[in-house]
């Protein structure tokens, strides 16, 4: 799976209901919204995504993740969950580790996030 795929379905799976406002997604992700819309048409022909219209708003519409979306993120998450460690943790020494946990800790708690 390519990485904006992975980015694209990550978003999708976490949002309540599978779905976001395609305006709020390319802003999550940081996209302009021509690339996203390109991006979600080639998505849409594998099966990964579909779009939703909005009833609330007419103009907008939603990205959903199908079912295929979600094989496809579950299959992927475990390889790209191992290379992250691999890459960021695995040489690490437990007083490195520390140090990022403090640090995370200590961040979290000023975010107002633990």
């Amino acid at each position: 799976m390519s990485m904006p795929d992975f980015q694209v379905l990550v978003c999708l799976s976490e949002a309540p209901e599978g779905r976001v406002r395609i305006v709020e997604l390319a802003d999550g992700i940081q996209w302009e919204r021509s690339r996203l819309s390109h991006h979600l048409t080639r998505m849409e022909k594998r099966g990964l995504v579909a779009r939703r219209p909005c009833a609330a708003d007419g103009r907008g519409a939603f990205a959903e993740i199908t079912a295929e979306g979600t094989k496809a993120i579950e299959v992927a998450a475990p390889g790209h969950a191992g290379l992250v460690r691999s890459l960021a943790f695995d040489g690490l020494k437990s007083e490195d580790l520390a140090v990022i946990d403090r640090f995370t800790a200590t961040l979290l708690n000023r975010l107002g996030i633990t």
